[in-house]
């Protein structure tokens, strides 16, 4: 089974399954969002949506903004995997700034019982690494749901490292380092083969170096994505497809991984 591991829900969802069926991805996994630059016509319209995700990456917005706004995104996300079950699944958002037991809670009421698979996409400001130790815990507790983590900007070196010393604290929880560190990749990729619990999400990579590095080096635990709409499944399926040694790894690589983390 070929899954894209990491989408965010586009509108109208059609589209969205017409780029799955053209790269023949049989599952995606969706997050929610905020902006929707797929529906963008023009640069000024593009502008629009893009200021809202760089709103949302430098947390500009207030705490009760920020929960009032995952809530409804967890509702359209729900509607949309309930929808079309058979080729959705979805990650459910946290906020940050709760109690170890409201996050508990919130996991509980807000993804566990919408039968996600995992938490995130989480994208603290630099600095600000050590506030998800609240939500590994709570994973911890919880069933070890997968940590999806945005690691590019505006996160540095020394913020990963922060985080991988988090998911050394909490090794039974899994963590998936989002677009592979960015301009980090290649440290990355040496700190994910030392710790287990660490997996390799290859959207938004700048240069086929990271992906094909990651694949070499980690095969069980790379993770095929596109982060549509900010990326093309089909693009990143070749990607894969070119930079894996053969049939059986790609497989891995396309789904089987994923698939084995999530007991899909």
């Amino acid at each position: 089974m070929i899954i894209d591991s990491h989408a965010h829900v586009m509108l109208p969802t059609e589209k969205q399954i017409l780029m799955m069926e053209e790269a023949n991805i049989d599952k995606t996994i969706l997050f929610s969002t905020t902006p929707h630059p797929e529906k963008a016509n023009d640069l000024k319209s593009l502008e629009s949506e893009l200021s809202v995700l760089n709103n949302i990456l430098s947390s500009s917005t207030s705490v009760n903004e920020r929960i009032e706004n995952i809530k409804n995104t967890t509702k359209t996300l729900k509607e949309v995997i309930d929808k079309n079950p058979s080729k959705f699944i979805g990650f459910g958002c946290v906020p940050l700034s709760l109690t170890y037991n409201e996050t508990a809670d919130w996991i509980s009421n807000n993804i566990i019982k919408n039968n996600f698979y995992g938490l995130g996409e989480f994208s603290p400001m630099s600095g600000k690494v050590k506030s998800l130790e609240t939500i590994f815990q709570a994973s911890n507790e919880l069933g070890h749901l997968p940590l999806w983590v945005h690691t590019f900007y505006p996160l540095n070196f020394d913020d990963i490292k922060q985080l991988i010393d988090l998911s050394k604290k909490y090794p039974k929880v899994p963590l998936i380092l989002g677009h592979m560190g960015g301009t980090h990749w290649l440290d990355v990729i040496k700190i994910a083969k030392e710790n287990s619990n660490i997996y390799l999400d290859v959207s938004a990579t700048y240069t086929i170096l990271a992906p094909t590095m990651a694949i070499k080096e980690l095969p069980e635990r790379t993770l095929f994505s596109s982060d549509a709409p900010y990326g093309n499944p089909l693009i990143f399926r070749k990607i894969i497809e070119m930079s894996s040694p053969d049939k059986k790894i790609s497989d891995l690589v396309l789904g089987g991984n994923i698939s084995r983390l999530l007991n899909l």
